[in-house]
């Protein structure tokens, strides 16, 4: 009898596997379900179900990273890849290799499963939208610098509006380098100074031609511009997720131009209607201003102003004698409180004193006031009203 070990028989049943040619590549078609994505791996770990079968699966992060879209469970989707064999547990599963939704295209999927999600997000509403600049200066354009795209753009811009500088950041816009640079684009032109709005687009093409512009690192480098962004991609009939999460969406790179630029034939004609409504309102009030001075002039007090004069002249001289009248008899009162006080005056004055035959006596020590400050041959001043005296006395006499 000849033993074998387990490991042995599932490394045995899986090369028998793998030498089958018709498991080597393999379509399979089936439901999803228990899917798994481990975040830190990137693998995915999903089951394949139909009505009757179930096959476990495998996708590792190598193949899962190139996926268009998110699988979830529930998705019937067709499967490519090789059977094998998981020797630890002895269980044959799927390597899946790719992954195609089944009835629908995987970038249409990836679009719509994107799209669904900004809107939930409410990144799209049009109430976190930025208002266009009306008269930008400098217009940021991030396209391919060969092409119609920025051809157009320019010849528009030149046309309507040639006061706006056109400020191009020449980005790749197709291919699998195409989301980064656009990415870079926006970038540097929401960084530079004096940036007014922004266009970013290309012509038109299939779905993988524009599927850059439908990639979630764009969408979200768009939502991050603090500059308003105009959304120019493909035709008019395309829609791409960054027309939604744009500030403003344009059929065509043309289209978005001419949205950006206002025309400077139509602002210079509303210049000059301005201009001329001003000139009829300046020549209304000077009319009208006219019109008054006339009126006044006509008028009863101008017409007759020699009576307004006489009259303003009768009042200013009742005016100024009635002042006159006033200082007269201000003055009058003045001067008769100017007698009283100086007769008052008057009568307090030692020469008043004298005129009527006093004298003041004076000595060594000042006036004289009793006989008893004076002394035999005391030499004394007598202060008259006309002079004085020099004198001795020769005898004092005292009164009892």
């Amino acid at each position: 009898m000849n033993v074998l070990t387990v490991s042995q028989v599932n490394t045995y049943v899986k090369a028998l596997i793998e030498e089958s040619v018709p498991l080597r590549k393999i379509y399979i078609c089936g439901e999803i379900s228990n899917f798994k994505l481990y975040y830190s791996s990137g693998h995915m770990y999903f089951t394949l179900k139909d009505e009757n079968s179930q096959l476990k699966s495998v996708m590792f992060s190598s193949y899962a990273s190139r996926l268009k879209f998110m699988p979830e469970n529930g998705m019937r989707v067709i499967c490519s890849g090789r059977i094998s064999v998981y020797e630890k547990n002895g269980e044959y599963q799927l390597y899946a290799d790719d992954m195609q939704p089944d009835g629908i295209g995987a970038l249409n999927l990836a679009y719509e499963q994107l799209k669904e999600k900004l809107f939930a997000e409410g990144v799209c509403d049009a109430a976190v939208k930025k208002t266009l600049p009306a008269y930008p200066r400098k217009i940021g354009v991030v396209t391919s610098n060969i092409g119609a795209a920025v051809e157009d753009i320019k010849n528009i811009t030149k046309r309507r509006y040639p006061l706006a500088e056109i400020v191009i950041v020449p980005t790749i816009v197709q291919g699998d380098k195409a989301a980064s640079d656009i990415v870079r684009s926006l970038e540097i032109l929401d960084n530079c100074n004096g940036v007014d709005v922004i266009i970013v687009g290309r012509g038109g093409g299939s779905i993988e031609d524009l599927w850059a512009f439908n990639t979630e690192k764009v969408a979200r480098a768009v939502i991050a511009c603090r500059t308003p962004v105009v959304s120019a991609v493909g035709h008019e009939t395309d829609y791409t997720i960054c027309d939604f999460v744009s500030d403003m969406r344009a059929p065509t790179p043309s289209a978005a131009a001419e949205l950006v630029c206002p025309d400077i034939n139509s602002l210079s004609n509303e210049i000059n209607a301005l201009k001329i409504k001003l000139c009829n309102i300046m020549n209304n009030i000077v009319e009208s201003n006219m019109q008054r001075i006339t009126d006044l002039r006509e008028s009863t007090i101008l017409s007759d102003y020699g009576s307004v004069i006489d009259s303003f002249k009768k009042n200013l001289e009742d005016y100024r004698q009635r002042l006159f009248n006033l200082l007269i008899n201000k003055t009058e009162k003045k001067q008769d409180m100017l007698a009283a006080l100086s007769g008052k005056l008057n009568a307090l004055s030692p020469l008043s004193v004298l005129s009527r035959g006093y004298s003041i006596t004076r000595n060594s020590e000042g006036i004289v006031k009793s006989a008893r400050q004076l002394t035999e041959n005391d030499n004394i001043t007598l202060v008259l009203r006309d002079g004085k005296a020099e004198c001795r006395v020769k005898e004092v006499y005292n009164n009892e």
